[in-house]
């Protein structure tokens, strides 16, 4: 055989976007998820302890606050504002997550990297007196990234590295003893244990436009860097081995994407409180929808983050009127069986 027959006939080199399964177009399902975060923000200004008619939301999206009905939209309006980009923070954050270290149990609450996020900030206030939107995000990025290598540490020591159940583990054993810690750091501090406790639970309720607004370029960024890492996260599911016969710098991109979901997750971390679970839901949910291939799956996972933490937060308002329910006690009883189901499927997958 020449070498030309030869080159004819060798198969073609491996394509890293991963093949999808039949269904509708991505598309459509782009249009799907478009239509029902509108839905839902549209629900979120419209529903509370007071239902508000369509002249009010109208008249509250343009700033008149005359009526009660009118001055609840325009406080609602930051509040959905802050449900969908702190939703699609942690969405793409779980979605890189998962795919920088392949772990289908990866989540910046089942990691720990929230707390992390939280301990800096409530350590911050009491013993530093931070009270600068700007410093505290800084300070809960900087905690997450921490706490992020601490558990990656840990999970990736001894035999058989990072496996997801001993990274599971070690973000939940890392969870516990912050927690202890947040307390211990909180309890002398009378004078800002009742907000630091509030904040803890996670919540939008407290959102003000200047505080979305300080927050607005860290999430950009974290997002920023997210995306651009999309491809090459698609040849590091390939292993690192071939990833790197591809021509990535795998600890470069590994870094990088693991900069992005950091960022994010501390950013809305310190916006909104350690709100758990939508970082796991989302991406699962989503490879059903579009697959495996990170330059779809990323901008989806971003999408139905915001779906969900807005609707978690509709829901949230509705089953405890006249009170409310926090976001972070909703997604948490929507993300716990989630959890165990994932975990109880890769046991079975390693049997």
């Amino acid at each position: 055989m020449t070498p030309v027959d030869a080159l004819a006939t060798a198969p073609p080199a491996p394509d890293t976007a991963p093949a999808r399964r039949p269904g509708p177009p991505r598309v459509l399902w782009l249009l799907a998820v478009v239509a029902v975060l509108a839905a839902l923000m549209a629900a979120s200004v419209a529903v509370g302890s007071r239902d508000v008619g369509w002249s009010d939301i109208v008249a509250g999206l343009g700033g008149s606050s005359d009526t009660i009905g009118q001055a609840a939209v325009t406080k609602r309006i930051p509040r959905t504002v802050l449900a969908v980009v702190v939703g699609a923070a942690l969405g793409l954050s779980g979605a890189v997550m998962q795919g920088v270290t392949r772990n289908p149990l990866a989540d910046p609450g089942v990691l720990g990297v929230n707390m992390g996020a939280s301990l800096a900030v409530v350590a911050g206030i009491a013993w530093f007196g931070l009270f600068s939107a700007t410093s505290i995000v800084w300070t809960a990025i900087s905690g997450a990234a921490v706490s992020a290598a601490f558990v990656y540490g840990v999970g990736s020591a001894g035999r058989g590295g990072a496996t997801p159940l001993k990274l599971a583990l070690a973000g939940a054993a890392t969870s516990a003893a912050l927690t202890s810690f947040i307390t211990a750091v909180a309890l002398p501090r009378g004078d800002i244990t009742q907000s630091i406790q509030s904040w803890e639970i996670g919540g939008v309720g407290g959102a003000t436009s200047a505080g979305i607004t300080t927050v607005a370029p860290f999430l950009l960024a974290g997002t920023a860097l997210s995306l651009l890492s999309a491809r090459a996260l698609n040849s590091l599911a390939l292993g690192d081995e071939l990833a790197a016969g591809l021509g990535e710098r795998v600890a470069v991109v590994r870094g990088v994407a693991a900069l992005g979901s950091i960022v994010l997750c501390g950013a809305a971390t310190a916006v909104a409180g350690p709100i758990g679970f939508v970082g796991l839901v989302v991406p699962h949910l989503c490879r059903l929808l579009v697959g495996v291939d990170h330059r779809w799956l990323l901008p989806f996972s971003a999408l139905a983050g915001g779906c969900l933490l807005t609707g978690a937060d509709v829901l949230g308002r509705i089953v405890a009127r006249p009170a409310e329910l926090d976001v972070g006690i909703v997604t948490a009883l929507i993300g716990a069986p989630f959890f165990l189901y994932v975990v109880r499927r890769q046991k079975v997958r390693e049997l």
